[in-house]
């Protein structure tokens, strides 16, 4: 039971975090458009605002990539699927999953995918990369 406890608080953490990026990354647009309006001074002035403007966008995009992870998580808690491997279906360890709440992979399927040098999540592109791992040694 206590890991059903803790899962259900992972969903409250992850509605909360989706809500604040959600929140966020419509504030960061709406205050570049803003900004953009705005637009008198130097070249000095000029340069630094675009520099900001880049910051600004690569945050934006992280954030973007953080809430679809966390709306795909949030998906596979409603299908029964969340805190399961992709990859090998065994359960996902509360330790990782308090670490990173939208995790789809076990730690030990992570590494093997990274290893390879891929980010697959699925089955078939983990059985593909093992696949070329064997030897025989007949």
């Amino acid at each position: 039971m206590a890991r059903k406890d803790a899962l259900v608080n992972l969903r409250a953490i992850l509605v909360r975090r989706r809500d604040a990026l959600r929140s966020a990354l419509a504030g960061d647009l709406s205050l570049l458009r803003e900004l953009h309006g705005e637009t008198t001074g130097d070249v000095v002035d000029a340069a630094l605002d675009t520099a900001q403007d880049e910051i600004s966008s690569q945050l934006a995009e992280v954030e973007s990539r953080e809430l679809a992870h966390i709306e795909n998580a949030l998906v596979r808690m409603k299908a029964g699927e969340y805190g399961v491997c992709e990859v090998c279906s065994k359960k996902i360890p509360m330790a990782r999953l308090d670490a990173l709440p939208y995790a789809t992979m076990c730690i030990e399927c992570q590494r093997e995918i990274e290893r390879h040098g891929g980010m697959a999540s699925s089955r078939d592109a983990y059985e593909d990369s093992s696949a070329d791992l064997e030897i025989d040694v007949s």
